[in-house]
C-alpha cells in the first residue's frame, strides 16, 4: 500500500514569491475628446455673447422692478389656479374614462381627445374671441352679461390653460389609478365599502406614487405656459418684461431677465417635486434617495477622512 504525503500541497498552488496582479485602468480618450469640444462650444458660445451689443447692466437695474415682482405674483397666482383646475378635472374625467357607462366613457375620451389634440394658444384666442359668436352669456335666472364682459383676459388663461392642463392629467390619473391591483378594491368591496369610499380610502393613496412624479412636471410646464396668455391681453412676467423693454429700449435684456425668474421658479418647484416625490416613494423603497444636504455632507465628510487618510 502506498503512503499519501498529506503535508504536500496542490500541484497548481501559487508560489509564494507571485507577483501581485497590477490592474490598469481602462483609458477612455473618447470621454476627453467630447469633454475638451463640449468646453470648446461652451467658451465660444459666451464669447459670442460677451461681444455682443448687450447692455447687461439693465437686467439688474430692472430685476426686482415693482412691476416685474408683480409679473412674478401672477405667474404665480395663474399657475396655481389652473393646476387646481386640471387636477379636480383631471381626477373626474379619469373616473369618467374608468366607467362602466359607456356614456360618461365616451365623453370623457372626446374631452381629452379634442383638449390633447389642440394647441394651448388656439384654445386660448378661440376663448378670448368667442364674443364675436355669442353676443350675451345667458344662465338664466342666475347670470346675464355681454360677452366681452364676462370673458375678461384672467378667465380666458385659466379657461384656456386649466381645461387643456385636464386632458393631461386625466391620462396621469387614469394611469396611477390603473398600477393599483384590481385586489385592493376588490377585498374593499368585500368588506362592505362603497365604490366611492374605496375609491378615497384606498386606490387614490397608493396610486399617488405614480401621480405625483409627472404632476409635478406638469407644474413646472405650466408655470412657463403661462407666457402664453400675454396673447390674449393678460399681463404676467412675460408680458411685463415685454413691455419694460419696449419702453427702456432694451428689448433683449428684459427677455434675459424674464428667463432668470422662470429659472428661479422652476428651480425652487423642482426641489419641491424631489421631496414629494420622496415622501410618496416610503411604501416602495426600502432605502429613500439623499435629500440634496444629505448628498453634500456625504460628499463633505468623505473628502474630510480622504484629507486625514493622506
Amino acid at each position: 500500500m502506498t503512503d499519501i504525503d498529506k503535508t504536500a500541497g496542490p500541484k497548481d498552488a501559487p508560489t509564494a514569491g507571485a507577483e501581485a496582479i497590477k490592474a490598469i485602468p481602462v483609458r477612455h480618450y473618447g470621454r476627453y475628446v467630447t469633454a475638451v469640444i463640449a468646453i470648446a462650444v461652451l467658451a465660444a458660445i459666451i464669447n459670442a455673447f460677451a461681444q455682443g451689443k448687450i447692455n447687461w447692466h439693465a437686467i439688474p437695474d430692472y430685476f426686482f422692478d415693482d412691476r416685474i415682482m408683480t409679473g412674478v405674483g401672477k405667474t404665480l397666482l395663474l399657475t396655481v389656479l389652473s393646476m387646481l383646475i386640471g387636477i379636480v378635472g383631471g381626477i373626474i374625467l379619469a373616473v369618467m374614462r374608468l366607467s362602466k357607462n359607456p356614456v360618461t366613457s365616451a365623453i370623457a375620451w372626446f374631452y381629452i381627445w379634442f383638449f390633447r389634440g389642440t394647441p394651448v394658444l388656439v384654445q386660448l384666442f378661440l376663448w378670448f374671441n368667442l364674443g364675436l359668436v355669442f353676443e350675451y352669456i345667458n344662465l338664466m335666472p342666475i347670470y346675464k352679461d355681454y360677452w366681452s364682459s364676462f370673458m375678461t383676459p384672467l378667465l380666458t388663461a385659466l379657461l384656456g390653460l386649466g381645461l387643456n392642463e385636464a386632458a393631461y392629467m386625466a391620462e396621469i390619473c387614469r394611469a396611477g389609478l390603473l398600477a393599483v391591483d384590481e385586489g385592493q378594491t376588490e377585498a374593499a368591496h368585500a368588506l362592505g365599502m362603497s365604490h366611492g369610499k374605496t375609491l378615497r380610502r384606498v386606490v387614490i393613496p397608493q396610486a399617488m406614487r405614480v401621480i405625483v412624479p409627472p404632476t409635478g412636471n406638469e407644474v413646472i410646464n405650466m408655470l412657463k405656459t403661462t407666457s402664453l396668455v400675454a396673447a390674449v391681453q393678460f399681463s404676467e412676467l412675460f408680458r411685463y418684461a415685454q413691455d419694460i423693454g419696449q419702453n427702456s429700449g432694451a428689448p433683449v435684456e428684459m427677455y434675459f431677465l424674464a428667463a432668470a425668474w422662470y429659472l428661479i421658479m422652476t428651480s425652487v418647484l423642482s426641489v419641491g417635486q424631489y421631496y414629494l416625490e420622496r415622501y410618496y416613494a416610503r411604501g416602495s423603497s426600502r432605502t429613500l434617495p439623499p435629500t440634496p444636504w444629505q448628498k453634500v455632507k456625504k460628499n463633505l465628510t468623505t473628502f474630510s477622512s480622504r484629507k486625514v487618510t493622506a
